[in-house]
């Protein structure tokens, strides 16, 4: 065999030696199950809601549909202009549902239609929350027969909740740094973040609920506060 030929084949197993070898070592790199950890972080808020939302309704019963529609039209017209009279904007106050039931005679065959029930329900905004009591009372001396709430909620919650996700994210990170400096390692670069956000139930104290007729006060009602949390799951690489 030529020298010169020789030479060469002999050069190209060793280039394709150390090239095999290189590719081997940074495929290792690459493909190396990364070093990671995960803590837990925890951030709150504590708010006080700042909206009440009611719902008022009115059930009628009777035979004659026309009279019945006009009846309870006319109690939820003055339902209605008493709310505007206490202050409730016009977009807060919101019609939720309006139906017309049958009443059936099972004796007869077929069925016969004896009477109907109208029920028709509004849902209400209070910004003020000091007129809770006094709107509860008012709607049922205006005929209001069907009241529920308040549920208290929170106008802009996102705000709150960044707040305590800003909170849960720095918690997370100084626990991180603690674990790494007491086990000897340094923080790398963040992998992933998982995110739990909740809102705990808002205590609601009532006084005296007032419904059912006259009454010698509105019912007194205090919002409590609501604690909005977020837990964070961040999971780090370790150098």
């Amino acid at each position: 065999m030529d020298k010169t030929l020789k030479n060469l084949i002999i050069l190209s197993q060793l280039l394709f030696a150390i090239f095999g070898s290189w590719f081997i070592y940074e495929y290792s790199k690459i493909h190396q199950p990364q070093r990671t950890f995960s803590v837990i972080g925890e951030g709150k808020e504590s708010v006080i809601p700042n909206i009440a939302e009611i719902r008022i309704g009115v059930i009628t019963e009777g035979n004659d549909l026309k009279n019945l529609q006009q009846e309870n039209s006319d109690k939820m017209n003055k339902i209605i202009n008493f709310l505007k009279s206490r202050g409730i904007n016009e977009e807060d106050i919101k019609t939720e549902n309006y139906s017309i039931t049958p009443k059936y005679d099972y004796k007869f065959s077929p069925y016969r239609i004896v009477g109907y029930t109208i029920s028709q329900n509004l849902v209400v905004k209070i910004r003020d929350l000091t007129k809770i009591g006094d709107i509860l009372q008012g709607a049922v001396q205006n005929g209001a027969n069907n009241v529920s709430g308040p549920n208290f909620t929170i106008d802009e919650p996102e705000v709150y909740l960044e707040k305590a996700r800003e909170k849960a994210i720095l918690d997370a990170k100084e626990k991180a740094e603690k674990i790494a400096k007491v086990a000897g390692f340094k923080l790398g670069k963040i992998v992933s973040i998982n995110e739990y956000s909740m809102a705990q139930p808002i205590p609601l104290y009532l006084k005296s609920l007032g419904i059912g007729g006259e009454t010698e006060a509105p019912p007194q009602i205090e919002p409590g506060s609501q604690e909005i949390k977020v837990q964070v799951n961040i999971t780090f690489e370790i150098k």
